[in-house]
Formats: structure tokens, sequence, C-alpha cells
């Protein structure tokens, strides 16, 4: 009876040692973020709790059938370099090609033994692996020696090596998936840089006017230097594209490009969104928040419409620009950072600061490198190349084949003043894609905005709306140039694409007051 209680003992006590693995095992898996980290981790567990001397975790090489040794104990460096093993090769690569677990009582007197490590120098030794299975697929094994015992002693320990494997299945599968995932992120980030370098390029700004050239000319300037750059110029002459290539032809690519409008924020919010603010700051301050600053840290800050923002944030401004530091909302703490001011504003900031609302040494700190860019209506012959890079642009986004713009169109686009600049333009075209039914933009295409008298009299149609006749000359004025211009000037050609007479075609280009010279 005595002897029994005592065996019953060593059971509970075995119980007890094993839950204890379990667990430090499980805490193991739910704080590493590393492989190898972890599978080591698990081997001190069961060397210090279980007395092991020597065992081996292999993992599956991604797309392939070798299994290298990840984590060892009782193994010199030199044996570790040479534990690796293919898909039936040994017992472990038995195990790892069958998936089921192998018990070798004494090492010595198996054959399938392959005695790569040179730690077994005398006496002998049970050799015991385990596969580790994720999903039905063998991902690795675990294998360890043991002095010999008896076979249902054995047994148990295997069954115990099992549960290890079942739960670092689980583990190293859930730290590869989510090392694959930040690889994947880390990737993906890179490609859209690149994709945004290459977007920003000043080779991919549209326009080839001199005005433009010169534009191009200070951005390869200034890239290169930390300088605080000043862009002047109305809405939609495109400052952000220029910014984008300033920030992307500079030595801080790599780094955050964070862009700002300044015009688009209420007065008491700009402070916290420039400089970040503390938690309890103010109402609504419900935790600590980074400001604009410190995320493009390293980088590029764009400040758009910098002439909207309020007197008491232009000093602030003015110290970070002179001493590059900072104190968050709410915070007596200064925060120092690296980072390239670019501002721009379609104001005239010189009244403003005549006007009191803009600080004259905040100006000069900003107009350190000034850009001016040039409006649409005073580089028109920048209007057709910008024209088809947005027809391009749209083609794609809805599926469209257009191919051209036809000369009344063109004449409309030339005539107009484009209030909106270069942003008025592409929607325009934008719209025109859209709502043509062949693959050319014609007059009658154009918003209303543009309907107006050109120097050929094509296509006027009135903002305020027009005659049925006065639409119907509109739209046989547009055919009859565009078959005349296919043609070069031949209004003969032009009346047999068009099925009519030479005299009838003739009768109409006389009263539709039409030049067939002007288009050969």
């Amino acid at each position: 009876m005595k002897v029994k209680m005592n065996r019953e003992s060593a059971t509970d006590k075995r119980r007890r040692l094993e839950l204890e693995i379990l667990y430090r095992i499980s805490q193991a898996m739910a704080q590493q973020h590393d492989v190898t980290a972890l599978l080591n981790e698990v081997l001190d567990i069961m060397e210090n709790e279980m007395g092991l001397s020597r065992g081996t975790l292999t993992l599956r090489r991604p797309g392939t059938d070798i299994f290298i040794t990840e984590a060892s104990r009782g193994r010199s460096e030199e044996d570790i370099k040479r534990g690796q093993y293919k898909l039936g090769e040994g017992i472990i690569g038995r195990v790892a090609k069958t998936g089921k677990p192998e018990l070798v009582p004494d090492v010595s007197k198996d054959s399938r033994y392959l005695g790569r490590s040179n730690a077994r120098k005398e006496g002998h030794t049970a050799f015991l692996c385990v596969p580790i299975i994720h999903q039905g697929e063998i991902i690795g094994t675990f294998s360890i020696d043991r002095p010999p015992a008896s076979k249902s002693e054995l047994e148990r320990d295997q069954e115990f090596l099992l549960l290890l494997g079942n739960m670092l299945a689980e583990g190293v599968a859930r730290i590869r998936t989510q090392i694959e995932e930040r690889q994947s992120l880390m990737d993906e980030n890179q490609r859209l840089r690149q994709q945004l370098g290459n977007s920003f390029h000043p080779g991919n700004i549209i326009g080839n006017c001199s005005s433009m050239r010169a534009v191009y000319e200070q951005i390869a300037q200034v890239a290169n230097s930390p300088a605080t750059v000043l862009i002047r110029g109305e809405s939609g002459t495109g400052k952000e594209l220029v910014v984008g290539a300033i920030h992307y032809s500079s030595p801080r690519k790599n780094n955050p490009l964070i862009m700002i409008n300044c015009a688009a924020l209420p007065e008491n919010l700009i402070e916290s969104e420039l400089f970040g603010h503390e938690k309890g700051a103010f109402t609504g301050a419900h935790q600590q928040r980074k400001g604009r600053f410190q995320q493009a840290n390293g980088g590029t800050l764009f400040l758009d419409e910098i002439g909207d923002i309020s007197p008491a944030v232009q000093v602030r401004l003015l110290r970070v620009l002179q001493e590059k530091t900072f104190e968050p909302v709410g915070s007596d703490k200064s925060i120092s950072v690296n980072v390239r001011v670019i501002a721009a504003t379609s104001k005239n900031l010189e009244e403003e600061i005549k006007t009191g609302n803009f600080r004259e040494d905040l100006f000069y700190r900003l107009n350190v490198f000034p850009i001016n860019l040039p409006l649409l209506r005073d580089r028109k012959s920048d209007i057709i190349l910008l024209a088809d890079h947005f027809i391009k642009k749209y083609n794609e986004a809805y599926g469209k084949s257009v191919k051209r713009i036809s000369t009344a169109a063109i004449n409309m686009m030339m005539a107009y003043h484009w209030p909106g600049n270069v942003r008025e333009l592409e929607n325009c075209i934008e719209r025109s894609v859209l709502t043509t039914t062949d693959d050319v933009i014609h007059g009658y295409s154009l918003p209303p905005s543009l309907q107006t008298d050109t120097e050929t009299n094509t296509a006027i149609i009135p903002n305020s709306g027009a005659s049925l006749k006065r639409m119907v000359e509109s739209y046989e004025s547009e055919l009859i140039i565009d078959a005349i211009k296919r043609h070069r000037g031949n209004a003969a050609a032009a009346a047999r694409e068009l099925k009519t007479t030479q005299r009838i075609m003739n009768y109409r280009i006389q009263k539709l007051g039409i030049n067939p010279r002007k288009y050969k």
C-alpha cells in the first residue's frame, strides 16, 4: 500500500512539472516575436525544469524540403552547422517526411541514426523525435536525448513531446505570419514610396514653356539643400506637385513628407495639429498626440496656405524655424526636430504684412528660396500637353478610348481664361472624357463655361442656353472642321467622307465662316 502511495505521489509530481512547463512555454509564445528566440527559450525551460541535456528543434526552410537546426542544447556550433536534414534522411528526416513520431530506446543499436552530433561519446542513449505540424503541413521537428528507460516511460515522454510540438506549431506559425505581414507591409510601403517618388519627379510635371522650365531649374537648385522654400501661386497651379518634386529629389526622400492645409483647420486646432498636445491639455484631449512637426522629423513638412494662420501660431512657427525646437500644447518639455519646411500661399503676403495680418520676420524666414508658379492662362502653349496627359489618365480611370481633341474644342480651350488653373483644366477633361460618346472630345463635350466665341466662330453655345438652330450650326461646324482637318484642308475629300456634294460643302463652309486653308 505504501509503495502505491509513493507511485501516485511521483505521478502527481510529474503532472505538476508538465503543467509548469506548459504554462511557461505558453507565456514565452505570447511574449516572443522571434522564432529562434522562442525555440531557444523552450529549450531553456526544459533544461531548467527537466534537466534536458540534449535537444534539437528544426524548421523547414520555406519553399524547400530541407529542415535546418534552429535551436539546440548539448551540441557544438560545428554540430549545429552540420544539422541540416532532407526528407527521409535519418530519423529526423523520416519524421519530417512521414509526420509520425519516432522512439529509439538505444541509438547505438539503430542503424537509422546518422550520428551527426558528436555529443554522444559514451553510454547508451534513448532518442525521441516528434513532428511539428501546422494545418496539415510539417513545418519542423522536435527531438531530445534522454537516458534509457522503460518503454511505458519513454512513450509517456513522447506523448508530452507531441503536446509541446502542437503548441510550438501554433507559436511558430503565428510569428512567421507576423513577420511575413510586416515584410509585406514594408515592401508595399517601399513600393508606394517609389511610386510617389516617380509621380512627383520633376520630369512628370507637365509643361514646356519658359516659365515652367525656370521652375524645374529652381527645383534642381534647392532640392539637395535644407533651405526653407516658399511656393507662391494661385490655387490650382500645382504647388503640391512642386513640393513632392523637391522632397523626392532630396536626401530626405526616404523619410516622411507630411502635408497640412492651414486654411482647412479651425484656428483653435491648428496649434495642436502642428505641435501636438498632452493628455488633458484642453477639452477633448483624451490622449497624448504627436503633431505634424514630430511626424515629419527627418523629412519634409508642407504648410499649404501659410497666409491663413493666426498671429499666435505665427510666433510659435517662427521659433521652430529659428531654433528647431517647440513645446506641445499643455507641456513645458522642449522637443527638437530636424524638419525641412516648405510653405505655400495664394495670398499676397506683402499686402498681409502691411495690414498687420502676417509677421514680417516670419515672411523673411519663410522666403529663403521663393518659387513662383505661373498661371495657366500665361502658359497657353502647355494647355494641349496638359489636356493630352489628363485624357490618358481618365481613359484608364473610366475605361475610355478618347484619342484626340477636336479643333473647335482646342479653340475654346485656348480662348478661355482658366481662373481655376491646371486643376480646372483637369476637371474639364475628366468631365469631357466621361461624357463623350466617341473617341473625340468635341466642343459640345466641354463645360458650359468654355462655350464662348472663338476665332473660328465654332461651337458657340452661350452659357444662358441656345436656340435649336444655333446648336445645330455649332455641331455641323465642328463636324465639317474635323473632316477638313483630317484631309489637310481638302474640302472635296471632306465632302466625300461626310457623304455630301462638294457644292453643298462649299455652301456650308461659306455660311459657317470656315477657312479650309487654315487646316492644310
